[in-house]
């Protein structure tokens, strides 16, 4: 047993979804950091901007389709540059209000399958596309496709604000099946209605405004623990994830369930006051969501199987995006 934790614990840290955030940093402290001030301090790794508005907040996110899904599954890419935006919203508590993109294809049957992913994506989560930009003449082999959102949150959820103590919460959807061909996937939202969509969305504001989490992120393409970790990591902690506690379908090994994007999954930081409330709100939506570990102060992973033990990231040594929150007096 040892050598299997082994064994995934060296192929997470190696994992290409992880190693791809490693030069965020840079750009962070460049433009964040370093750059022009805003009208709110900056934000340490969250996925939208929050700009005070009225009585709450603009959120503003923007996403890129990678490469190799963009050439190979086009439709697909269409509705995923729909999904990760609006994932992206809803996971600081908010809602989605409409979006924009721009896209790069010069090849007009390929062009014709992005667009018709993108209008589908649209109608299942109900998030009007309202213009963009478009390079009609870009190099088959270089597509590209970004898309920008914009939402509104009573309460935000940020991503950095994760506490000693806090119970791990992973809420996904296990009523699915195994997504696109180009990335490892699990596809939870085909077959359902945009009802059914926005009734499992929904959860994340309702958990905000009740302030039931301290923090939350939707589970990116650097997997389930690879997303608890950058939570950890910005947040200043450490973390104990409990392995065996992962929900997990039947139609995927477990293996490949930790590096799967997930068309729906959460990992949220609550205190165990609320957990409680938290899984059930999930499980009123048919969510499968469940306690899979614990924030600790000591800013180290340790993934759990069993009786073994073994230490995936030391944050006083290692870094995913090296983007770590810093205490007020430090702006």
């Amino acid at each position: 047993m040892k050598a299997s934790i082994t064994l995934l614990a060296e192929r997470i840290r190696n994992y290409s979804g992880l190693l791809r955030k490693q030069p965020i940093e840079d750009v962070f402290t460049e433009l964040v950091l370093k750059g022009q001030p805003g009208l709110t301090p900056p934000n340490y790794g969250d996925d939208a901007a929050v700009i005070p508005w009225k009585d709450g907040f603009l959120l503003f996110a923007a996403d890129g389709i990678m490469t190799g899904l963009l050439v190979n599954e086009p439709y697909a890419a269409g509705k995923a540059s729909v999904m990760v935006t609006v994932n992206d919203i809803y996971s600081m508590g908010g809602r989605p209000l409409a979006m924009v993109n721009v896209l790069a294809s010069g090849d007009k049957n390929h062009r014709r399958k992005i667009v018709q992913g993108i209008r589908r994506g649209c109608e299942k989560l109900q998030v009007p596309m309202l213009g963009g930009h478009l390079h009609p003449d870009a190099a088959p082999e270089a597509p590209a496709l970004a898309v920008a959102i914009l939402g509104w949150a009573q309460k935000v959820l940020h991503g950095y604000t994760a506490q000693t103590g806090d119970d791990l919460i992973l809420a996904v959807d296990l009523n699915g099946k195994v997504g696109c061909h180009s990335v490892t996937s699990w596809d939870a939202n085909s077959g359902k209605s945009p009802q059914e969509l926005i009734d499992r969305l929904e959860s994340l504001p309702l958990i905000s405004e009740r302030n039931w989490a301290h923090a939350a992120k939707d589970v990116s393409n650097a997997g389930l623990v690879g997303t608890a970790s950058i939570m950890m990591e910005n947040s200043g902690k450490g973390a104990e994830i409990i392995l065996d506690s992962i929900p997990t379908p039947s139609e995927i090994a477990f293996s490949d369930w930790l590096f799967s994007f997930q068309s729906f999954g959460f990992v949220l930081s609550v205190s165990p006051r609320h957990s409680d409330q938290v899984i059930g709100l999930f499980h009123e939506r048919k969510i499968n969501a469940a306690v899979i570990g614990k924030v600790t102060e000591e800013p180290k992973i340790k993934i759990i199987q069993g009786s073994d033990v073994e230490t995936l990231f030391d944050f006083t040594k290692d870094r995913i995006t090296g983007i770590v929150c810093q205490p007020p007096s430090a702006h």
